[in-house]
Parts: structure tokens; C-alpha cells; sequence
């Protein structure tokens, strides 16, 4: 699919399938998402700039790569982007963080925003949003809406399982922001989740059902 990018890496592939299995206990599913999570993140973040600085090494000076630009910024989708965010932070941790607080009413399917917190500037920075799940798109579109209206104008989004009717929804609503998956699943059911899936990432994170 244009735009998506599917991170088809063996140990991503086998951390996946491990989460998906419902036996996987509560920790385990967790780590898991932890692990999976700085493998990601290492594809999503392949193409930043770089530039050249002068340093010494115990040997002799040389001109050598940093990241050019303004720090990362990850903005975690509440509650079960923070799940990738952890991992994330453990290879980039100086990255900022901002926190987008929506749920989905299981009647409507539809987003409710009830939190956003962001850092200053996003304007200058590359935006990485993460989310589990890309179901409906409801919720990514609804963030990517957000993010927007706060001048970010270099963003990526990141998730674990992606559904082709949310790939097609949110592609057409911001077809300027690259997705990057592990997979892209059958379909979305009747509830809206993605077939065959892995259930409710944040639910199976938390052990809150």
C-alpha cells in the first residue's frame, strides 16, 4: 500500500506472534511490547538527518554523524500507546514526549479527546505517534487533527497491527503521514477490532480484562 510500511524483520514477526497468542500472560505480553517496540523503532526512525560534527577519539580528531535538528518528539496515543513508548524511550531517550488522551465509544466507534499535552515547537521537530492498534483510524486521525492544529508538520505514525479499512481511512484523511506496521491484518468485525488481532492492546498490557 503507498504510504505503509510494513517492518517484516524475523524478530518482529516472532515477538508478534507471541503476542498475539492468548495464553501469553499479562508480563509477558508487556515485555513483549517493550521489546517490539525498540525494534520498531529503529524503522521508523531509518531515514532521520543526519550531520557532521568534529570530535576527538582516543586516536585522532574526525568529522562523525549526529542527528541534525531539534530533539524527537513521540507522542504516545493514551492509554496503550504508552506500551510502545517505553521501549522507544530506551533506545531515544532524550526524545520529548507528548501524551493524546482519547477513547473510543463503543457505541459510535467514534474518538472522545479528554487529554493533550504536548512540548512547544513541535513545528521544528519529527513527530512520531504511536498507538498499538490502527483499527478504524478514528482515534489516529483524531491525533494526527490535533497534532496538526499545533503546528507539527513532520510526523509518522507507528503501530503493531494495522486493518486495510483503517490503512484506507487514514491515508485519505492525512496522506501526507507515513504508517509503519509490523502487520496488516484481514479485517476490521462488526466491534471494530482488528481480525485476527491480538484483542485489546491495552487491556492485555494492563490485565484490565
Amino acid at each position: 500500500m503507498d504510504g505503509v510500511t510494513v517492518i517484516d524483520h524475523p524478530l518482529v514477526q516472532h515477538k508478534l506472534t507471541l503476542m498475539r497468542n492468548k495464553e501469553t500472560s499479562t508480563a509477558s505480553f508487556r515485555r513483549l511490547l517493550r521489546e517490539i517496540s525498540t525494534l520498531l523503532c529503529y524503522e521508523v526512525t531509518r531515514n532521520l538527518d543526519l550531520t557532521m560534527i568534529r570530535i576527538e577519539t582516543p586516536l585522532q580528531p574526525m568529522d562523525s554523524p549526529v542527528l541534525e535538528g531539534k530533539k524527537l518528539v513521540f507522542a504516545s496515543i493514551l492509554r496503550a500507546g504508552n506500551g510502545l513508548l517505553e521501549g522507544m524511550l530506551d533506545l531515544v531517550p532524550a526524545a520529548r514526549v507528548a501524551h493524546i488522551g482519547l477513547y473510543r465509544d463503543h457505541e459510535t466507534l467514534q474518538p472522545v479527546e479528554y487529554y493533550f499535552k504536548a512540548p512547544e515547537d513541535l513545528a521544528n521537530r519529527v513527530v512520531i505517534v504511536v498507538d498499538p492498534m490502527l483499527a478504524t483510524a478514528n482515534s489516529a486521525i483524531a491525533a494526527m487533527d490535533k497534532l496538526k492544529e499545533r503546528g507539527a508538520r513532520n510526523i509518522r505514525f507507528l503501530c503493531l497491527l494495522a486493518a486495510p479499512e483503517g490503512i484506507e481511512r487514514f491515508r485519505t484523511a492525512h496522506p501526507d503521514i507515513p504508517v509503519f506496521t509490523a502487520a496488516i491484518d484481514s479485517h476490521l468485525n462488526e466491534k471494530g477490532y482488528i481480525v485476527p488481532g491480538l484483542g485489546d492492546a491495552g487491556d492485555r498490557m494492563y490485565g484490565t480484562k
